[in-house]
């Protein structure tokens, strides 16, 4: 059974997090996502883990000032030592009438990989994998 998306972070998004052009950096973004992804892969990779590839992020809504910004995540494949997460970003903006849209504005599937304290491949345990329903 996989599980739900789970909400990881949840920030608003400040002056300091800007592009030159005043939106919220596409870098910022993806922190966010790499952070949320690797939240989720912890449930089954407690000691570290280590990310290896982040899929096509496609923007399809700029993030502004004052934005709140959430990141859900949950994992979707587990492997002996790798963990795919699949991460949906999600802002909350109020409009010049006092209303709250939503507005879906990225994905990404992003892959880590367990490791240990000195950084080598850890296989996950079967344990934390049969607990999770993975």
């Amino acid at each position: 059974m996989i599980q739900q998306s789970d909400l990881r972070i949840k920030v608003v998004a400040m002056p300091a997090d800007t592009n030159p052009a005043g939106n919220i950096f596409g870098g910022w973004i993806l922190s966010r996502i790499d952070q949320a992804g690797a939240m989720a892969a912890r449930e089954v990779a407690p000691e570290r883990v280590v990310t290896i590839s982040m899929k096509e992020v496609i923007f399809k809504e700029p993030v502004f000032i004052g934005d709140t910004v959430s990141c859900y995540a949950k994992i979707v494949a587990v492997g002996n030592t790798s963990i795919t997460t699949k991460v949906n970003v999600v802002v909350e903006r109020f409009t010049s009438d006092n209303t709250v849209v939503c507005l879906h504005v990225t994905s990404a599937t992003v892959v880590y990989v367990s490791v240990d304290r000195a950084g080598n491949k850890k296989a996950i345990d079967p344990e934390l994998k049969r607990i999770k329903g993975l």
